[in-house]
């Protein structure tokens, strides 16, 4: 019969890996507890890290309908639940894995499917949600400054045609005062 403290781990764990938006498997052999609690600061608010037991992991993501993990479950098991934005987690992971080699991506978990190291590592080159909104922001500022343009475009040479032809009917009522005077 299961313990009750090991049934409401793996409840637990089945509810991050519903709620998550993203899960990153790592395995952590050989880092100190500073050195985890260093990689938890990177990850700030957009993820938890999590050192699970991988019998209680295998059945909490089989709870979840969690598929393709099962043989990343080995070894010293850790995993990031990705609350916030894939991006920013899978850079931190990334980063802190490079200045740290004890920390090794397994895998992860995102829409539906089962991710490879590859695809995390290409998650974390993207740019941010912020900064992609500001590229998008600009392309679009720059857009909207060539639709004005070429709307203005027609109104300022109708007025310059105005001009002119004004200034051409004033030179040809002054050339025909001229004229006249000269025929009486």
């Amino acid at each position: 019969m299961a313990k009750p403290d090991k049934v409401a781990a793996v409840a637990e764990i089945a509810e991050s890996f519903r709620t998550s938006s993203a899960t990153v498997v790592t395995q952590y052999t050989g880092l100190s507890v500073s050195q985890l609690s260093q990689l938890r600061r990177a990850l700030g608010t957009s993820a938890k890290y999590r050192v699970a037991k991988n019998t209680l992991v295998k059945r909490a993501a089989e709870d979840a309908g969690i598929q393709g993990l099962e043989d990343l479950f080995v070894g010293a098991t850790a995993i990031a639940f990705v609350e916030g934005e894939a991006v920013d987690a899978a850079k931190a992971l990334r980063d802190f894995a490079k200045d740290n080699n004890a920390l090794v991506i397994k895998g992860g978990y995102m829409d539906g499917k089962a991710l490879s190291v590859d695809e995390i590592n290409r998650i974390a080159d993207l740019d941010s949600r912020e900064v992609l909104l500001a590229k998008a922001a600009g392309a679009f500022k720059a857009k909207l400054s060539q639709a004005a343009a070429l709307f203005q475009a027609p109104a300022s040479q109708v007025a310059r045609l105005a001009a002119a032809l004004e200034e051409k009917q004033r030179n040809a009522a002054g050339t025909e005062a001229a004229e006249a005077p000269a025929e009486s």
